[in-house]
């Protein structure tokens, strides 16, 4: 009887390390998203999640909370940094504000195809942002959304030059380079939260935006947008970010889990942009909406911004040598 006794209560106890041991138990992760389902946003979370669970055999889960139902992206940054968020995915320029030299990928005209997104984030100067990113603001970069560019938007007239633009209302994000950017072309943007764009915009209070083409057709922009102008000033880059504090509980299984579902959805959302831009542009103009060529190939937007913008952030980037090493790796 003590030999059963003994046995029963090893079975016990064993149970019950493996409910309440953070290493052994089963875990839902919580990931916020800033857009609507249907973007890049969803399509990396997605595709992350399933990875992860899949890499776990099913003991890691992930639950996607998109149009910022857990706060604005900047708010999950803090809330990551802090522990009480897993993951989100998110703009660039909403981590800029917690880490500077990561302006770099926003800088103006500097990236200019998807090819030279993938480079600069995938090598060595992806790297060096990711551990500032971790220094500084206590969240690492797992993964990468690639957006496409920040086409603009609007609902008054078609827009070619700069001067078209004068006497229009233009949201931009909180960020000061993208504020920057228009105020050097004679735009008096208004900095407005993304969960109050769409509003902003059907109500008038705003006239225009910029986004990528996947994120104008998952937030329904065109219902509320008729012109589009292909300015190609900034390529939206959206990471997946992980709380260090919650990465660092994680067992080292589960830990090279992340990072390898991470890298998976990078990839997926490299190939998912290719493969899908084309068909969201015709399906949009489709719907409506009037698309437009800046007129000489840009070379007013690239000359307005470029003087003004690049020399204003060089010291928040970490120096001109950073923005001159990214240029020299992308053959410019």
């Amino acid at each position: 009887m003590k030999l059963i006794r003994r046995n029963v209560l090893a079975i016990v106890s064993a149970v019950c390390v493996a409910f309440l041991s953070p290493q052994l138990a089963a875990k839902t992760f919580k990931m916020a998203l800033g857009d609507a389902a249907g973007g890049t946003q969803w399509e990396l979370g997605e595709i992350f999640a399933e990875t992860l669970k899949e890499k776990t055999d099913g003991k890691v889960t992930v639950d996607l909370f998109p149009n910022g139902q857990l706060g604005t992206e900047q708010d999950t940054v803090n809330n990551a940094a802090i522990g009480l968020l897993d993951f989100s995915v998110l703009a660039i320029n909403n981590v800029t504000p917690f880490s500077p030299t990561v302006g770099l990928l926003t800088m103006p005209y500097v990236i200019q195809s998807a090819a030279e997104a993938k480079l600069l984030t995938q090598g060595d100067i992806g790297k060096e942002l990711v551990d500032n990113t971790l220094r500084d603001a206590g969240v690492r970069i797992v993964g990468w959304a690639y957006s496409g560019f920040r086409v603009l938007t609007n609902s008054k007239r078609p827009v070619r030059t700069p001067e078209d633009l004068k006497g229009m209302v233009i949201r931009v994000p909180r960020n000061e380079i993208m504020i920057a950017s228009y105020q050097a072309l004679g735009v008096n943007p208004t900095p407005m939260a993304w969960s109050e764009t769409f509003t902003g915009l059907q109500q008038g209070v705003v006239d225009g935006q910029d986004n990528p083409y996947i994120t104008i057709a998952a937030m329904k922009f065109n219902e509320v947008q008729k012109y589009v102008t292909n300015i190609r000033y900034i390529f939206s880059l959206e990471p997946l970010i992980v709380s260090e504090a919650v990465f660092q509980e994680q067992s080292p299984e589960i830990q090279k889990a992340i990072l390898e579902a991470g890298q998976a959805a990078t990839e997926h959302s490299y190939e998912f942009l290719l493969a899908t831009e084309d068909r969201i542009k015709k399906d949009l103009a489709a719907k409506g909406m009037e698309i437009t060529e800046p007129a000489n190939n840009e070379k007013e937007w690239i000359d307005s911004i470029t003087t003004v913008v690049w020399p204003k952030f060089y010291e928040s980037i970490g120096g001109k040598e950073k923005l001159d090493n990214a240029l020299n790796l992308l053959g410019r």
